[in-house]
């Protein structure tokens, strides 16, 4: 009896938890159930993959899509639809919207929102804050959330855990890993009348020093170990912070942003003023090598877009009246398929940090790795296609890039999920189809 599979993926060179194979791929309801499926195998849908590599779906485990908020500047359905022509299949979203998802009805809007809205799945972070620690440890449990998120330094208000008391009492409210921009709020305040509005755009890595990074992840390694509880340090940005983190494997993940491995200063503040300013800043080429020896190394984890749009007029003010936060959802693919071809890193590397990595450090369902009994999600790129990124083609609708004008070698061709094509060809297919990701409470 000649076996039926809902889709095929045929001649494509398979990116598998084992390495690289050329192997054909079937899926039924959602899943992925073969590698290596007979020539008579039929299909409801098949893909012609000959000539592409096929990916395990991508995943951003770090954007803002600033939903509820501002929609002419990003939304859910305008963040995930950039997110799946730029080849991602899943994104985790941060909670420092208008108002913040911080309790239980802001959770149970945004569960409902995303799964009518979005064309991507998605996770969701729970905001801690000093007023909702008790119940933290409830909302960290709640359908599609894969963390709290802790914000110890530049934010404001209620969104804000920056002295030791109330976070060591965060960490004891729950049991799953946290996750942190770390930067030492008091450093920053002290630090902050050292400057005035209309200095150089550069002067915002000098503000936001090494020290001021530093400070606040070792804060936070001394409090996560004395409490036992799980760490994830996000957008580490300092060679000593890189160097400092290898004792601390047994407690604590981190990540690296894009932005970190391709931009480095003196040079982006030169050339995109405004447009290169975000938290924790781009730094100097010291950093950037010790990013990618990192990276390398295996130290980090995951690698984000941190995509954080502002308007064009919030970005063009001087400095540091200017908004901090840049866009990359839909780049992070294209520019990190360029770093491969670049002999940066290996495809098989990539993969490891954009899919399995955050799986893991966050606890995903069936996400992460191309194999029989996970979810149909793919990621089918072309590692000769040659392209530049245009301001043209980013569908955000604050209308740019920093990264505008790159000239790119790899880009990603189509996106599945959950046996789903959804973007083909720089065409999104179908409506909103995404769902909330399923995690290991």
């Amino acid at each position: 009896m000649t076996e039926h599979f809902d889709m095929l993926i045929r001649g494509g060179t398979c990116v598998l938890p084992w390495g690289q194979e050329a192997t054909d791929v079937g899926t039924r309801g959602g899943r992925i159930v073969a590698l290596g499926v007979p020539s008579s195998a039929t299909a409801t849908t098949t893909i012609d993959a000959k000539g592409l590599h096929v990916l395990p779906g991508l995943i951003d485990p770090h954007v803002h899509f600033r939903d509820p908020g501002d929609a002419s500047v990003e939304s859910i359905p305008m963040g995930s639809k950039g997110a799946v022509l730029g080849g991602l299949a899943a994104v985790f979203d941060m909670p420092n919207t208008s108002p913040l998802v911080v309790d239980a009805k802001m959770v149970a809007w945004k569960q409902e929102y995303v799964e009518s809205h979005s064309w991507c799945d998605m996770g969701i972070y729970v905001g801690g804050s000093k007023t909702n620690i008790p119940e933290l440890s409830d909302l960290e449990l709640g359908r599609g959330v894969c963390g709290i998120k802790i914000f110890a330094g530049s934010s404001t208000g209620d969104l804000m855990v920056e002295d030791d008391v109330n976070l060591e009492k965060v960490m004891r409210s729950g049991r799953r890993r946290i996750a942190y921009h770390s930067e030492d709020e008091y450093r920053l305040q002290a630090r902050k009348s050292m400057f005035k509005s209309g200095d150089p755009y550069a002067s915002h890595m000098e503000w936001r020093d090494e020290e001021c990074a530093c400070l606040g992840t070792r804060r936070l390694m001394h409090l996560a170990r004395k409490t036992g509880r799980q760490a994830h340090i996000l957008h580490v940005s300092t060679a000593q912070e890189f160097e400092y983190l290898k004792d601390y494997r047994d407690i604590c993940t981190c990540e690296v942003l894009v932005n970190h491995l391709t931009q480095v200063a003196p040079d982006c503040y030169e050339r995109l003023k405004g447009y290169a300013v975000m938290n924790p800043p781009i730094r100097g080429q010291r950093h950037m090598d010790a990013a990618w020896k990192a990276v390398n190394d295996g130290l980090v984890d995951t690698i984000g877009s941190d995509h954080a749009p502002h308007s064009k007029e919030k970005k063009e003010l001087p400095w540091p009246d200017c908004a901090s936060g840049l866009t990359g959802v839909q780049t992070m693919v294209p520019i990190m398929l360029n770093h491969v071809n670049a002999g940066r890193l290996s495809l098989n590397r990539m993969v490891d940090l954009m899919c399995a990595g955050p799986a893991r450090v966050y606890g995903a369902v069936g996400k992460g790795r191309l194999a029989a009994g996970y979810d149909a999600d793919f990621t089918l790129v072309d590692m000769k296609h040659r392209r530049k990124i245009e301001n043209s083609w980013i569908v955000s609708p604050c209308g740019w890039t920093p990264f505008e004008g790159m000239a790119i070698t790899g880009w990603p061709v189509a996106t599945i999920v959950r046996g789903n094509v959804v973007m083909r060809d720089d065409t999104v297919l179908g409506k909103p189809s995404g769902k909330l990701v399923k995690f290991v409470g």
